[in-house]
């Protein structure tokens, strides 16, 4: 069977339901007392039409998780906001200010105030999420080390509010598994090492409970397909943007690229 099919992602979450865990946005996780948990989250930064695709499978397996909106233009696609929050879905800021301010501290917080004015006139909004842009030469968590999200009302950003010793980290970012040679800033510092590069790799280890009773999940909507067209478009798509990806990391860290 192919990976990265929407039949795929939905088999995966319905392996973590009846494995036990009980799923969690990310605001709402300091509200869970829940043992086994698993923070999901979507970050939308392409193909808005999937994100509602998958938020309706959600809602069908009955799991709510967050969806990062970006800005376009200072503007947000409200009616599709609105049907993802109508759903029972937390809706999020995801914020690329200090890379789209050119690293002017001053511009991005007064973009990042603007754009979550914007978005809370859709629906409420308690949480951001950085975008992490290889191709950035900015940091946006680095906003934080001058200003303080909290101001803003924003309870939490999931880089900085989890202790991820206790969260194991898994992210689809480069359309494999926690690739982290294909990711300069979506990484965490955590003691897990999870290093499988494939959901039904990922789903074996959930059934042979070899995975952390605590998971902090991120999932990009676009990259997941049962259309094969689209799904060969986005597979060839992002092993090209790895390798671009590859060289930049290697070009910034010094090393040399083999």
């Amino acid at each position: 069977m192919r990976d990265f099919t929407v039949t795929m992602c939905v088999r995966l979450l319905e392996t973590l339901r009846n494995k036990g865990y009980s799923f969690s946005t990310v605001s709402g996780y300091r509200n869970s007392a829940a043992a086994k948990t698993v923070i999901l989250r979507h970050d939308i930064d392409a193909r808005p039409g999937k994100a509602l695709e998958i938020a309706g499978l959600e809602n069908e397996l009955k799991i709510r998780s967050t969806f990062y909106f970006k800005a376009t233009q200072g503007r947000f696609d409200s009616k599709l906001v609105k049907e993802i929050a109508g759903l029972g879905h937390e809706i999020g800021y995801h914020y690329e200010d200090l890379s789209k301010s050119r690293g002017s501290f001053e511009k991005a917080i007064e973009r990042f105030a603007r754009n979550l004015e914007e978005l809370r006139k859709i629906c409420p909004v308690t949480s951001a999420c950085m975008d992490g842009h290889v191709l950035s030469r900015w940091n946006n968590l680095d906003l934080w080390k001058k200003y303080n999200y909290h101001d803003f009302g924003i309870a939490a950003e999931p880089y900085l509010d989890f202790n991820f010793s206790e969260f194991l980290y898994i992210t689809d970012t480069g359309r494999k598994w926690n690739a982290v040679q294909y990711s300069l800033y979506d990484k965490v510092n955590s003691g897990f090492h999870y290093r499988n590069k494939t959901t039904p790799m990922l789903i074996r280890d959930l059934e042979n409970d070899s995975v952390p009773d605590r998971l902090m999940i991120t999932l990009h909507p676009q990259r997941w397909h049962n259309h094969a067209g689209m799904w060969m478009q986005e597979a060839v798509f992002q092993r090209m943007k790895n390798i671009v990806k590859y060289v930049i990391i290697k070009i910034r860290s010094g090393s040399s690229v083999s």
